[in-house]
């Protein structure tokens, strides 16, 4: 196969045909054609969000499409959940400017997965050289592919990127028959533990209720968009998924949106959003209206591992940050970026940075995994 190409930048995912971009994206949800449509078209990215689309397009000489990458041009470092900003103020205090970059992401959603969508037989490092032409050519500062596959990560160091790595904390399914099953699992304190806060989180007057999809309706869509925004309230964050985004998500990708809610009456009072890929069940928003002991956990934590059990899925990934996941099962993962800046000077810094970075992160994953609450050999 000729492993060179020609890459274009589309600046809306309606460029590429869905057919097209679900042939390569495989099954999960965040690089779904559906996905990136609804986020655009709902103007969660775009100029008001800093996020604008510039999807890669790669083509051989035939002009056919060999490989496409969800790309963004940003003026700012907002919304991806890898943090280069130190590495920003450090070339614009040598005089530089780091904005705007290429971020090849999905919006908003620190979620592994593929980024560098490639036909079978094409080679990580042509769409790595590619990227790279495209950021010379637009004379900008860098290019980065954020919670990218392993293999990618790989591909990309050949290439000569600058490689990194960091930590969530995912739930393994074991074949267990259900969540009785998986609190065998776990030693004794901490099988009590977890059976404590889901009693008193489920004691408290509520009612639960999963949803997929075509099951909600717009009333349920807009007391969950009042849960997001509460959130991010709380956190001093930025509400970049508008309104509009939620329902289109339910409309565009049906029953992968599954939606855990509890209610007191007649009323919603929190919610937490998944997306279903083939083999997993992927953690995103969450949100509360009044104050519920363990209600996060029961929602975002016991019930999604509820639902993997039911539905033989291998594992939950319940979004970033969080080291109070690994007392419920949630165990240490090593995620995946790569980086490559035009300007030698801060290449060279952020490579020593990364370097030693790396056996902080190294450690620091160890010391987390001797906390893990599975029960060793010849514990109770």
């Amino acid at each position: 196969m000729d492993t060179s190409g020609t890459l274009d930048l589309a600046p809306s995912i309606h460029d590429i045909a869905a057919s097209e971009w679900d042939s390569l994206a495989g099954g999960n949800p965040f690089v779904s054609h559906a996905f990136l449509a609804a986020v655009e078209d709902s103007g969660s990215t775009g100029s008001r969000t800093g996020w604008l689309p510039r999807h890669a397009v790669l083509r051989d000489d035939a002009g056919a499409i060999i490989g496409l990458a969800p790309m963004y041009a940003k003026g700012h470092s907002y919304g991806e959940y890898v943090f280069d900003h130190g590495w920003a103020h450090a070339l614009e205090r040598a005089g530089g400017a780091y904005y705007p970059k290429l971020q090849v992401a999905s919006p908003f959603s620190p979620v592994p997965g593929p980024r560098l969508l490639l036909r079978a037989g094409v080679p990580v490092g042509v769409m790595a050289q590619a990227l790279v032409g495209a950021c010379q050519a637009l004379e900008l500062s860098s290019v980065h592919v954020t919670f990218c596959t392993q293999a990618e990560w790989n591909g990309l160091g050949e290439a000569g990127w600058l490689r990194r790595a960091g930590m969530q904390f995912h739930w393994q399914n074991r074949g267990y028959a259900d969540f009785e099953d998986f609190l065998s699992a776990l030693s004794s304190r901490k099988r009590k533990s977890i059976r404590r806060e889901r009693r008193e989180a489920q004691g408290a007057g509520l009612e639960f209720v999963t949803l997929r999809g075509p099951e909600i309706d717009a009333a349920t869509w807009a007391a969950f968009y009042g849960f997001y925004t509460s959130t991010v309230d709380r956190k001093w964050g930025s509400a970049y998924l508008t309104r509009r985004f939620f329902p289109l998500l339910g409309q565009r990708l049906g029953e992968r949106v599954v939606l855990m809610l509890a209610r007191r009456g007649r009323e919603w009072v929190a919610g937490a959003l998944n997306l279903l890929g083939p083999s997993t069940l992927y953690g995103r928003n969450w949100g509360v209206r009044g104050e519920f002991p363990f209600l996060h956990f029961e929602l975002c934590y016991y019930r999604a591992i509820d639902f993997a059990i039911a539905s033989g899925l291998a594992a939950v990934e319940a979004g970033a940050q969080g080291e109070h996941k690994i007392q419920r099962g949630y165990l240490p993962a090593t995620t995946y970026s790569a980086h490559w800046i035009a300007h030698p000077g801060l290449r060279r810094a952020v490579a020593d940075f990364l370097a030693e970075e790396a056996i902080e992160s190294e450690a620091r994953m160890q010391a987390l995994s001797e906390l893990s609450p599975y029960r060793r050999e010849g514990e109770i």
